[in-house]
Order: C-alpha cells, then sequence, then structure tokens
C-alpha cells in the first residue's frame, strides 16, 4: 500500500511542476517583452523629444557661412538656449574642433577624445545618427545616448549638432519595473503552486482509491465498487472500474460453461480428432474424424479402435499407437480411397502424468499434396527447359574452348548457336520471374483510362512485320476510328496481346490468315483473335493454360518458346478482372477471346 500512495504522490508533485513550469514559461516570456517594450519606449520618447527641441538651434545656424567665424555667438545662443535642459550640446566644425557648448570646459577642444568619433563622421556624411554609451565620471559609469544632427545643407556640411544625455534615471526606471514584475511572478507562482497541488490532489485521490479497491480485487474480492463522484474522466474512470467488476463476475461464471465451448469446437473443427482409451476403446471422435473414417456413434460404441482403423491402414492400430508414441509425438502419412491423410497422435495423460490413451489427428491433406506434386512438376519442369540449352552452351564451349574448330566461319555459327540458347534461358527465367511476382500480387500495376483500340493497332503495327515474312494476312475487323474505354495497365495488356499475336503468326502456316476484331458486349469489351492454323487437339485444350504446357513441345521449343506466356497472359487478365478463352480445332485454327470490364468513367479526359 506505501508503494502505490508513494507512486501517486509523486504524480501528484508531477502535476504542481507543470503547472508551476508553464505559468513560469509564460510570466517569463511576458516579462521580458513588456520590459523591452518599455525600455523601448523610452528611448523612442528621448529621441523624439530631443530631435524636436534642435530644429530650432539648428535654424539659427543656417545664416552662417563658416561657423568658426561666429563662434562666440553660437557660444552664447547655446548658453542661452541650454538653460533648463538637462542634455550636454556640443557644435563640432568639420574639423573636429568643439566651437561651443553648454559645458565651457569643453568649448575649443578637440572632439577627438571627448565626443564619439563614429556619430559625428556620421552626422559630417550628412546623416542623422546616434549611439549609446558609457561615461566615465568621478568613478562612475554613467549610460549616456548621444546623438548628432548636420549643420547646413546636404551639399555643404559645416558642422554638427552633438547631444548628449544622462540615461541613468531610465534604466533606474525600468530596473524599479523589473523589481516589481519579479515580486509579482513570485506571488503569481506560489498561488500556481497551491493551486496545482488542491488540481493535483482532486485528481490523484480518487486514483489512489481506485487503485486500492483492484488490488483487493487481485486478491479475489469481487465485491469492490468505487463511488462515482464526477461527471469528467475520473469519474468515467470509477464507472468502467465498476463496469470492469460486473464483467470479471459474468466472465468468472462463464469459466464453468468451458467444457462445453471446447465440446463444441471439437465438433465442429475441420481436422479429425480421436481419443482411444487404454483398453483400446474410442471415448471421443469428432464429426470430422467420423466422417473421415465414415463411422458411426454405434461403431464407436460396438467396435474396437483396432477393428475400425486396420480398414484405412495397418500400421495404426492400437498397439503400435502405443509403441511409436514412448518418445513424444509421431506424424505420418497414409493413403486411402485416393484421398491422402496426415495423422499426428501421442499419449495423453491425468493429472497424475499416468498415461490415459492416445489422441490423434487427421488431417485430410489431399488438395495440399496435389498443389505440392504441381510444385514439384514444376520444378521438373524448370530444371528440364534450362537443362537442354545449358548443355547446348556447355558441349559448343567446349568444342571451341578445346581448339577444334579453325574456321571463322563455323566458330561464329558456334557462337550464335551460344547466344541464342542464352536468350532463350534469360527468357524462361524473365517469365519465371514475372509468373513469381504475380503469384505473390508483388507486380506493381499503372491502370488508367485507356482507349483499347488505339493500343490494339500499336500492338498489330508490332508484329506485321513478322507475319509479312509469312505472307500473312492480318484482317483488321474492328472500326479503327471506335473507341473501346477500359481501365487497363497498358505494358501488361499490350504484354497479353503480343502473346497471343505472336502465338497466331507461330502456329498459322505461311500465307495463313489472321483475324482481329475488337467490340462492346454489355458492360464488357472483348478482344477476338482467330487464326485458320494447326489448332489444339481437343484432349489438350484444357491444358493450355498450365505452366510448361505446349501442344507441340519439341515445335514449340524450336520456336523459342517457354511454354509460360499463356499462364503469364491469364494471370494478367484476371488481375485486371477480366477473362481469357480459347476455342480451337485441330487443323482448323484457333480463336482466342479476351474479355475486359468497360470504364464507367466515359466523360473523362486525357483518354489514352
Amino acid at each position: 500500500m506505501m508503494i502505490v500512495k508513494k507512486r501517486w504522490s509523486s504524480m501528484r508533485w508531477k502535476i504542481v511542476f507543470i503547472y508551476f513550469l508553464l505559468v513560469f514559461i509564460a510570466t517569463t516570456i511576458i516579462g521580458v517583452f513588456i520590459m523591452s517594450q518599455l525600455e523601448a519606449h523610452y528611448k523612442n520618447s528621448i529621441r523624439d523629444n530631443n530631435s524636436d527641441t534642435v530644429q530650432t538651434l539648428l535654424a539659427s545656424f543656417q545664416g552662417y557661412e563658416n561657423l568658426k567665424n561666429h563662434q562666440e555667438e553660437i557660444q552664447s545662443n547655446i548658453v542661452s538656449w541650454s538653460k533648463g535642459v538637462q542634455q550636454e550640446i556640443f557644435v563640432v566644425d568639420d574639423d573636429f574642433t568643439i566651437l561651443a557648448s553648454n559645458n565651457e570646459n569643453h568649448v575649443l577642444k578637440s572632439a577627438v577624445e571627448l565626443l564619439d568619433q563614429s556619430i559625428i563622421l556620421s552626422g559630417l556624411g550628412g546623416d542623422i545618427d546616434e549611439a549609446e554609451g558609457i561615461l566615465k565620471a568621478q568613478n562612475k559609469d554613467i549610460p549616456v545616448i548621444n546623438m548628432v544632427f548636420p549643420i547646413g545643407d546636404e551639399d555643404q556640411i559645416k558642422g554638427v549638432l552633438y547631444l548628449r544625455e544622462d540615461m541613468t534615471s531610465v534604466y533606474e526606471t525600468i530596473d524599479q519595473s523589473k523589481f516589481i514584475f519579479v515580486q509579482a511572478m513570485a506571488i503569481a507562482l506560489l498561488i500556481t503552486v497551491v493551486l496545482g497541488f488542491l488540481i493535483a490532489r482532486s485528481i490523484t485521490v480518487p486514483i489512489n482509491d481506485v487503485t486500492e479497491k483492484a488490488e483487493k480485487m487481485a486478491q479475489g474480492d469481487f465485491s469492490q465498487e468505487v463511488s462515482v463522484k464526477s461527471d469528467d474522466e475520473i469519474g468515467r474512470l470509477a464507472e468502467m472500474f465498476n463496469l470492469l467488476r460486473k464483467q470479471l463476475n459474468l466472465t468468472l461464471s462463464e469459466i464453468s460453461n468451458e467444457k462445453s465451448k471446447l465440446e463444441t469446437i471439437l465438433k465442429y473443427m475441420a481436422d479429425g480428432l480421436i481419443a482411444v482409451n487404454l483398453s483400446g476403446h474410442i471415448i471421443h471422435a469428432n464429426a470430422a474424424a467420423m466422417t473421415m473414417l465414415n463411422i458411426t456413434g454405434e461403431d464407436m460404441d460396438k467396435k474396437h479402435y483396432d477393428e475400425i482403423i486396420r480398414v484405412y491402414n495397418e500400421n495404426l492400430i492400437f498397439e503400435k499407437l502405443r509403441e511409436n508414441s514412448k518418445d513424444g509425438g509421431v506424424a505420418d502419412v497414409f493413403l486411402y480411397g485416393g484421398s491422402t491423410f496426415a495423422v499426428r497422435y501421442d499419449r495423453f495423460k491425468d493429472e497424475n502424468a499416468q498415461d490415459v490413451g492416445i489422441i490423434m489427428i487427421l488431417q485430410d491433406i489431399t488438395e495440399r499434396q496435389k498443389l505440392e506434386n504441381m510444385q514439384m512438376d514444376f520444378v521438373a519442369n524448370v530444371s528440364h527447359e534450362l537443362k537442354t540449352p545449358l548443355t547446348t552452351i556447355k558441349s559448343y564451349t567446349e568444342t571451341l574452348l578445346c581448339g577444334q574448330v579453325d574456321d571463322q566461319e563455323t566458330t561464329m555459327q558456334f557462337l550464335d548457336i551460344i547466344d541464342t540458347e542464352a536468350d532463350r534461358m534469360n527468357r524462361l527465367v524473365k517469365d519465371l520471374l514475372q509468373l513469381s511476382r504475380l503469384d505473390y500480387q508483388q507486380e506493381k500495376w499503372y491502370k488508367k483510362e485507356s482507349n483499347l483500340i488505339s493500343l490494339l493497332k500499336a500492338v498489330v503495327t508490332k508484329v506485321e512485320l513478322t507475319a509479312k515474312n509469312k505472307n500473312q494476312h492480318l484482317n483488321y475487323i474492328f472500326d479503327e476510328n471506335q473507341r473501346i474505354l477500359t481501365v487497363i495497365d497498358k505494358d501488361g495488356i499490350e504484354q497479353v496481346l503480343l502473346n497471343v499475336l505472336s502465338n497466331a503468326i507461330k502456329y498459322t502456316q505461311e500465307g495463313g490468315r489472321i483475324d482481329i476484331d475488337a467490340l462492346q458486349s454489355g458492360k464488357d469489351a472483348q478482344l477476338i483473335i482467330a487464326d485458320n492454323g494447326i489448332g489444339i487437339p481437343e484432349k489438350e485444350l484444357s491444358r493450355v493454360f498450365e505452366r510448361f504446357f505446349r501442344v507441340d513441345k519439341a515445335r514449340s521449343r524450336g520456336m523459342g518458346g517457354t511454354g509460360l506466356g499463356l499462364a503469364i497472359s491469364k494471370q494478367i487478365i484476371e488481375e485486371h478482372h477480366g477473362s481469357i478463352e480459347i476455342e480451337s480445332k485441330e487443323g482448323k485454327g484457333t480463336k482466342v477471346i479476351i474479355t475486359l470490364p468497360l470504364s464507367h468513367a466515359r466523360g473523362r479526359k486525357n483518354i489514352e
């Protein structure tokens, strides 16, 4: 309890410190601002007052062509004019000689040692200038402000009027203001500490109450209830604590129903679960296990476990299970009726660590096994596809390295073959990488609204030369001025169209015909590419989208195909929420139908 109280007491002083710090920072900023503004105000007042005061005096000097010639007259004017003012006044000519001053001790002396040379130079240059400084007098430093005003016109400055005023009273006033402000800030901080303590106490006392009640609940006493005394966050905390207490009571009452819940879970779990006691009788089997083993509740009551399981696998009889699991759990796989089952079993014990029986988990892994087989076939196909070009490259490279080829023509022929086989492997690896990205949805699509007709025309242009080399006729059925708008990744759809058109050209004999059409059908766009080539046997038609599948493997490999083009095309189209279908008859040609959803934004601009 002392630890808890100490913790909240520490929090209370943290709150007080935060209040204190906030008020201190705020008042300090305000004080600095006010003092700086007050000091600026005093200085501006002195500056404005001096500027207004000397205008009359400056006007009296305008008639003098040479200040030195009128030195006595200027001195007389300065003495009479300066009666009743506190500033020291000096008239300095352009030779830095003090011609007149209300301090007669400085008359006709050099201004270099007595006055500020920098602002005198500014004044002789025609500028009104000022500077603060320190005047040493009788072992005391006196703060002063020096001001200088040019005498004469801008074209001819005869000298300067120099004023020096004692700032001691100003700084004393500012210091007194600072002292008053510091006193006020100290009082404000004291009040802040008191108020902060009261506020912190109003927060921490209810929290301490909740903490004490929570400690009692942790010891098993759930009768605790916190009184709600406010509608703020603390009151809300108390309400939530009381709600928590009620929920805990409900939870404890629900724990008694866990047995029935577990039985329900076992009943509806996808994996089969069987519990067999030491006498070899099934004491529990969930619905999944009964379905897998094709047994009923009556069979469980009347038949021995071995009698039921021996039909499926002789190695799963009870004695073998006990023998195999003496060192821990065991996993196995068995086949039955065209299905593959994974089985895991182990002994289960009572609270005294004595064997009670065997627990077995059955899983139907038929689909998973099929997927694994497909993966193994895939690896085998990749290995086979790479083996042929690698063997070719290896054999030709060894021949060249052994120096058995002397003529340049044969050497170049061998190098061309090596280059061709390397390109073939490169295409295969590139297609495999793209398939991998598609499988793991890592392919980046840049979809935007595009005109399929424009894209189709561009793709056909790319394959026209190949078709002409085989004297094939590419027949445009679609209207070239038509617009069919879809939201697609242009590069991806272009890859699909190039693959389909290339296949049509590749598997159509010389002089053949390839029809290309595009149309709208309801909410979809359809691209149809039909040829009168060799076609696909009906029994092979369902496999054309499988990876590495070729109708005529030898011929396809000789033409440079990898057997992955249609598989990639199908996945690209499906990523665009479309479909690709193939209709074909052997010897009569093939038709490929690509369906893509139309764009709903018909009114958009900048359509490609």
